[in-house]
């Protein structure tokens, strides 16, 4: 007798619950135990989905930015001239990080835990194929250029921005709208072409 298949819907269930409660206190911070409660299942029951909370996490990660990597590649890879390209990009990736707050903070908090093993994992599971995207752009760009640096600089500018955020607006200068995603956007473009020119 063959065990049964798990359930799609039951497993975007888990991952969409998992996702907030992993973004709020991190890999080490949530069990599997108290995920399978969020779902409403048994904690046995998780693990027909998922067979380690390792795997669970990287599925939530791969969950949270499956559109976002498609969308970004789309943007980066897309026709037209490199600058051009540029701009859909940084347009692109600020929207998407603007509408999904529990993937900045899931990627700040991997990135402050600094398992290395985990990088490792998410870098090639989640973040190669855009940023392989993002580093062709860059390529284009600048054919002169360290295309790794600059197309962590092209994403750095857009999340710095989201990741100061709670800081951002004690500091002198702030106005509300610095906080618009497309202020971002074209803040980021401006610094991003003038630089480029100079190159």
């Amino acid at each position: 007798m063959s065990s049964p298949v798990p359930s799609s819907s039951t497993k975007d269930r888990i991952l969409d619950i998992a996702v907030p409660l992993f973004a709020s206190a991190g890999f080490d911070g949530v069990s599997m135990r108290a995920i399978a409660a969020a779902v409403g299942i048994q904690a046995a029951s998780l693990y027909n989905h998922f067979p380690d909370k390792q795997a669970l996490y990287l599925g939530a990660m791969a969950h949270v930015f499956a559109d976002k990597a498609r969308g970004i590649g789309e943007t980066a890879r897309g026709p037209g001239p490199p600058e051009e390209r540029l701009h859909r990009f940084i347009d692109r990736f600020t929207a998407l990080m603007a509408e999904d707050p529990d993937f900045r903070r899931l990627l700040q908090r991997e990135l402050l835990d600094g398992d290395e093993n985990r990088l490792r994992l998410v870098a090639e599971q989640v973040f190669r194929e855009p940023f392989e995207a993002i580093s062709a752009l860059a390529r284009d760009l600048d054919p002169g250029c360290d295309p790794h640096m600059l197309a962590i600089s092209m994403a750095g500018l857009v999340l710095f921005h989201f990741e100061t955020g709670p800081i951002r607006r004690f500091l002198p200068g702030v106005r509300v709208e610095q906080d618009s995603p497309s202020v971002i956007a074209d803040h980021v473009k401006r610094l991003l072409s003038r630089a480029l020119a100079r190159a």
